[in-house]
């Protein structure tokens, strides 16, 4: 059996367009040679090809990864929650009726979650049902703490999802309802880190939400975001200073005992730590956080199965089974899997159908690199070489069939907006994909080189505007090797056929469940 290595380069599509595609502009004699010289085929990595509802839904690393690691396509995120509330299941959950009831007799619904609908996170017209139906379920009070974007929808979109909901405000609010926004700020600086790459972003989160705590106090979030535009007339949404509504010189939306409150986001990376802080009962070590308010906490989703976190959720995420580690496991195959921290939950928690734990623990070896805290553009080739020397170790160890490593630099410096340090990232890639091709190479591995979905080969929006969102582009797949011919079929494939392919080339049977091998 040939050992194979699946090369992962996040965030990095293809295009065919010059202007702000960082890719095409940066240093990539490897990538280039593989295009040119090696058997390659392209896939879908967005839309229904990874469970998401439209074709004209991004991709992003989450489903991305389930679809890789998992060989099939299940309904994610956007989907679930919209068929939750277009059949009414979400309102009929015992989540929901807790949710609502814990507050009939004075509290407060607060809501937390991305303002945003770029279908990656969160969709704002989810928040909008729940805000129409809490009022018709008699809920009296409801405070929205509003997580800003501008990164899987245009860098500088928050009034346009600000005024919305506050139109909404306006046509629900009565002697009998008051909904309002409560406090807010981009989701780079508050609440939305992962990984527990950094804490201290959570704990600024969790002042501003919970103890109507900032830097900065607004008597309206629309006032708080054109401030910030016009202090700094480039940021992006998800850059924006953190801020706190108050009226007569308080807080409108602190969070206190006997309120109610739902993190309204559906992905789960990005939701466990925040999650963490309202859950963990007796010392919390990753920051001081104050009075813990006695609240009924739940979230859109469960984020994390094995840990039940958090304990009470509206809709159940998807039951994924029968992923390709689970298939090695049963013919002893063992595996290396390696990232930095921003995706190391990516190759392992995603790839393994959301499992904290490994499937077998003797035949599953997990490397994670610990992420610099620093803005990415400052350091755009982030663990880079780390990565590699770990991939090239696993591969000369001899003691894998199967390994796989993903690149984060593509995704996450192209999400910064910087076009120049996009560029550097995605030499940085290609320079460490030499080293594993010539690994490879001298173990006489098959290498198979692909992205979960496109982000740097495509950085400026149609008006000439950074764009910091994922792209609808295909994706490469490309195979590597001096042992084997292999010839792809004709056909429009996406990512979960690679699960398929990669037992093809170990000589296994793939599962009657996956979509077929492209080879």
């Amino acid at each position: 059996m040939r050992p194979v290595v699946l090369i992962v380069m996040d965030g990095i599509g293809i295009s065919e367009g010059e202007v702000g595609n960082a890719v095409l502009h940066a240093y990539t004699p490897n990538l280039d040679y593989l295009l040119d010289s090696c058997p390659s085929i392209r896939v879908r990595a967005h839309g229904k090809a990874v469970g998401l509802p439209d074709d004209g839904d991004m991709g992003n690393s989450e489903v991305g990864h389930n679809a890789l690691g998992s060989g099939q396509v299940y309904a994610q995120g956007a989907k679930l929650v919209g068929q939750s509330i277009e059949t009414g299941a979400m309102f009929e959950s015992q989540t929901w009726l807790g949710l609502t009831q814990n507050v009939k007799n004075g509290g407060t619904l607060h809501f937390i979650g991305l303002l945003s609908d770029g279908n990656v996170h969160s969709n704002t017209w989810h928040l909008v049902s729940m805000i129409r139906r809490a009022k018709a379920d008699r809920v009296r009070s409801v405070r929205v703490h509003a997580l800003l974007d501008g990164r899987d929808v245009a860098a500088q979109s928050a009034l346009k999802y600000i005024d919305e909901l506050e139109e909404l405000f306006l046509e629900l609010n009565d002697e009998n309802f008051d909904a309002k926004f409560a406090s807010g700020g981009g989701r780079q600086v508050i609440t939305m880190d992962r990984y527990g790459a950094n804490w201290a972003q959570v704990e600024r989160g969790w002042n501003v939400h919970v103890h109507g705590k900032g830097d900065e106090a607004w008597w309206s979030a629309r006032a708080a975001v054109v401030a910030a535009h016009a202090a700094s007339p480039t940021i992006i949404d998800q850059d924006l200073p953190p801020f706190v509504i108050v009226e007569d010189g308080e807080p409108v939306g602190k969070i206190v005992d006997g309120d109610s409150v739902l993190l309204f986001n559906f992905r789960g990376d990005r939701a466990i730590q925040i999650s963490q802080a309202f859950e963990t009962t007796g010392h919390f070590e990753h920051f001081e956080r104050g009075h813990v308010p006695k609240v009924y906490y739940a979230g859109m989703l469960q984020y994390d199965g094995d840990l039940k976190l958090p304990e009470k959720f509206l809709v159940p995420p998807p039951k994924i089974v029968n992923t390709l580690t689970e298939e090695l496991v049963k013919h002893g195959i063992k595996q290396f899997a390696c990232s930095e921290t921003q995706k190391f939950g990516h190759m392992t928690y995603f790839w393994n159908g959301n499992r904290t734990e490994k499937i077998c623990e003797n035949l599953e070896d997990w490397t994670e690199i610990p992420s610099d805290i620093v803005p990415f553009e400052q350091r755009p080739w982030m663990k880079a070489a780390q990565i590699t020397d770990a991939v090239v170790d696993a591969i000369n160890s001899g003691k894998y069939g199967f390994i796989r490593a993903n690149f984060p630099n593509g995704d996450m410096v192209g999400h910064t907006g910087s076009f120049h340090a996009a560029q550097i990232g995605v030499s940085a890639v290609d320079l460490c994909l030499g080293r594993v091709m010539s690994a490879a190479s001298r173990a006489g591995a098959t290498l198979l080189v692909t992205s979960d979905h496109g982000n740097a080969e495509e950085m400026l929006a149609s008006d000439g505007s950074p764009k910091t969102a994922h792209s609808l582009n295909f994706v490469p797949f490309i195979a590597y090797t001096n042992e084997l011919e292999i010839n792809f079929k004709d056909g429009e494939f996406g990512l979960a056929n690679v699960a398929a392919t990669i037992a093809h080339l170990l000589g296994l049977s793939p599962h009657h469940n996956w979509e077929v091998s492209m080879i």
